[in-house]
């Protein structure tokens, strides 16, 4: 794809066909994919991507190589990129990025297909009939929507995203060819102007990066940030720069006394290794001074060491040899090899303290540890196997991807879909322990919850409490590595939209908002369908007998897809169950006598307490059970319950009157109700608590209090208290009148 994107879409998932009038721009440096012609002209050549797939594909499959070049070719026929070279050159190069990976043939031909939907009008059945679907799909996924009906950019961004991650979730090679993709752009994109650079490099970090990274492609994913991080911000990239390599010189020597200790301490411990010097990446240090607050002089571990050798027991004899030679830095050392991080890395990490007290990192793995860490997923391509035969890596690669579909099927908005998708790309993660000894991998800041959810939907949707290493915590509590988790539930128990405000992890973020729209839209059928028998029953039609058909034709009447949907528009006010009822009516009676029906009063709707978000009981008056009660259809919002006598809903029925319906408490009640009692006392020390002890006495749970000073002498004490109903309130305030220190109870 061209780096240049369009003025707000990003790169990733937007491409520029270019006009074939287009002046050529100044020539960005010659790639790979550019060979010189005899009168020293730079012409395109397949000869690169040709070599590198000759290493591991059969004659036939570089055939279909060339067909699909071709095929590319052709379509992209005056189309250039932004630095004046034929536009073909980029699909070549991103082509040879996927050879370097050892992709197979399809994932290289679609690679050099990738534009043609979006940029040349290819339709994708044409890709379907020439080179089979595989291809098809892969650049189907790799293309951009072509929707022109979203919102804002944003949404177009956000849903564009959504679907490259959806492709990516049925078939990984799809996101490995778009970063292929992405990293050419960013290796070419000096040719585009500082403000779309910035743009780009942004992206990049937000989220192909984060990308590369969780699917173990370290070395793409350490360029992507390097690049990423010199195109945002370019003054900051140069001197940083030029203060390491002067850093590189100033510490040679300290570096190679190091290495030559290394190098004859290991063979002595019996240990054949490969030591290599390597320095932190620039944007690593980068981030460390500004998360740190420090000068470059201040970041001491610039440089450290690779150990490679041959066997996983040949690492930890590693390791004791260093540490005999060096000191180790306390709390410093990570055995990513035991608990390898959730993209499959594993080593042994460790700080040392060397000559002249300079601290310095070692690395010590295995060959193979060392060709994963560094092509991740890519390294173990097998791709048509069964789950079964998997490698530990792609198992957890494959229940990633998975993770990607499950959040898709609880979300509906592309925006709050890459919400939760950006929120699992951090790198860092925690390791805890199920109660069976399994181990999750989890975000870093993730919580019980989180914890929770990982393991199972339902247990996540029943998690009442916690216990972490045996002691009880609350569920918002952070998980440490190393912690032993068990999830306390209840089948009765339903997700609390407060949770929302700490979870870490996008699928319990997903499962909970999910949860808790069924839940609502459930509740809201069942008032509905409650409030409409009911408005029928007033017009003398029993919804019972007159059959399931002759409501749905009603509903239908009456605007509404299903039964379901009239009756949770219904519950949520956004219909007046008298007037539906009024056109159901009209089924059952001639026209003229169906007109001169006079809607008389609808029977009271009885509340029973247990109908969650479709009854609110409204904060101005608290309604209790055994209060005279009326209630409002509020549009979208269901019914809210007012006290007769309140001054709030004697103004607002002025205005909707036809909005407000009769209610009674039904004679069965559950659930605990808000109450709110003022209490003015004597100010005497402890009076607080005493006051306190009471309410508990009486049964009642306190959920807030507040105290205000009326005098030296007295105060006022105000209490939002969860009752059952006026007979408890009356219980609550005989035993405070027992109180000599109580003056004067009064309900708000």
């Amino acid at each position: 794809m061209p780096p240049p994107p369009g003025p707000t879409v990003p790169a990733a998932v937007s491409g520029r066909r270019a006009r074939r009038d287009q002046p050529p721009l100044p020539a960005e440096p010659a790639t790979s994919a550019f060979v010189a012609a005899p009168d020293g002209r730079q012409v395109v050549s397949l000869a690169s991507l040709t070599q590198a797939a000759e290493a591991y594909l059969p004659p036939d499959d570089i055939k279909r190589i060339r067909e699909a070049y071709r095929f590319s070719d052709d379509a992209h026929l005056g189309q250039f990129r932004s630095s004046g070279e034929p536009y073909i050159s980029h699909p070549i190069e991103v082509a040879r990025i996927c050879a370097g990976w050892k992709l197979d043939t399809e994932s290289l031909m679609a690679a050099l297909l990738h534009d043609v939907m979006e940029d040349s009008g290819v339709a994708k059945q044409a890709l379907m009939e020439r080179f089979g679907p595989q291809v098809a799909d892969l650049v189907d996924g790799l293309s951009k929507l072509d929707r022109m009906h979203f919102q804002s950019k944003e949404q177009q961004q956000a849903e564009s995203f959504r679907k490259m991650l959806l492709a990516m979730a049925r078939d990984v090679r799809v996101m490995l060819v778009k970063l292929a993709d992405r990293l050419h752009n960013m290796r070419t994109l000096d040719a585009v102007d500082p403000a779309k650079r910035r743009r780009i490099a942004a992206e990049t970090l937000d989220i192909y990066a984060p990308i590369a990274n969780r699917l173990g492609l370290r070395k793409l994913f350490l360029e992507l940030l390097d690049l990423s991080f010199r195109h945002r911000h370019p003054t900051r990239h140069r001197v940083l720069l030029k203060a390491m390599l002067a850093a590189r010189g100033n510490r040679r020597e300290v570096l190679s006394r190091i290495l030559e200790a290394v190098q004859k301490t290991l063979p002595e411990s019996g240990v054949p290794a490969e030591v290599y010097g390597r320095e932190k990446a620039l944007y690593g240090i980068y981030r460390k001074m500004k998360d740190k607050r420090l000068s470059f002089s201040q970041v001491l571990d610039v440089y450290g060491f690779r150990v490679v050798v041959d066997t996983i027991p040949q690492c930890y004899l590693a390791l004791g040899a260093l540490h005999s030679t060096f000191k180790p830095v306390p709390g410093r050392f990570k055995d990513y090899i035991a608990i390898p991080k959730v993209n499959g890395y594993q080593s042994l990490h460790t700080t040392l303290v060397g000559p002249f007290g300079t601290p310095v990192e070692f690395q010590i793995r295995t060959r193979e540890m060392q060709r994963i860490a560094e092509s991740g997923v890519a390294a173990h391509w097998l791709y048509k196997a069964e789950k079964e035969s998997f490698s530990e890596l792609q198992k957890r690669t494959h229940q990633w991807l998975q993770s990607l579909l499950d959040i898709q099927h609880q979300t509906g908005d592309s925006l709050e879909f890459i919400e939760h998708v950006k929120v699992d790309l951090f790198p860092d993660a925690v390791y805890v322990f199920t109660p069976r000894g399994q181990i999750r991998a989890l975000p870093r800041g993730a919580t019980i919850i989180d914890f929770a959810y990982s393991v199972h939907t339902d247990i996540g949707d029943q998690a009442v409490a916690a216990r972490v290493n045996q002691q009880p915590v609350p569920l918002r509590t952070e998980l440490q590595n190393g912690d032993a988790v068990e999830v306390i539930t209840d089948p009765n128990s339903r997700p609390n939209p407060a949770w929302l405000a700490f979870v870490r992890t996008g699928k319990a973020r997903a499962e909970i908002r999910h949860a808790l729209r069924t839940l609502k839209l459930a509740e809201s059928v069942e008032l509905g369908r409650r409030l409409l028998e009911q408005a029928l029953a007033a017009l003398r039609i029993d919804a019972a007998a007159i059959g399931a058909t002759a409501l749905e034709r009603g509903a239908r009447d009456a605007g509404a897809r299903s039964l379901d949907e009239l009756h949770a528009d219904i519950g949520l006010g956004k219909r007046l169950a008298p007037v539906v009822a009024r056109t159901i009516a009209l089924q059952f009676a001639s026209k003229p006598a169906a007109a001169a029906l006079i809607m008389p009063r609808p029977a009271p709707i009885f509340v029973q307490g247990n109908e969650g978000s479709a009854v609110q009981y409204s904060p101005c008056c608290l309604p209790l059970p055994g209060d005279a009660v009326i209630g409002h259809l509020r549009g979208g919002h269901g019914l809210a319950l007012h006290r007769d006598d309140c001054a709030t809903a004697a103004r607002q029925r002025t205005k909707d009157a036809e909005r407000w319906i009769d209610v009674q408490w039904a004679d069965e009640i559950s659930g605990q109700f808000l109450c709110g009692i003022e209490v003015l006392v004597n100010d005497d020390r402890g009076v607080l608590g005493k006051v306190a002890a009471e309410i508990a006495t009486a049964g009642a749970n306190i959920v807030n209090v507040a105290m205000d000073a009326q005098s030296e002498r007295t105060a006022t004490l105000r209490f939002s208290i969860q009752l059952k109903d006026r007979v408890h309130l009356a219980r609550v305030m005989r035993n405070l009148r027992t109180l000599p220190e109580v003056g004067r109870i009064t309900r708000l």
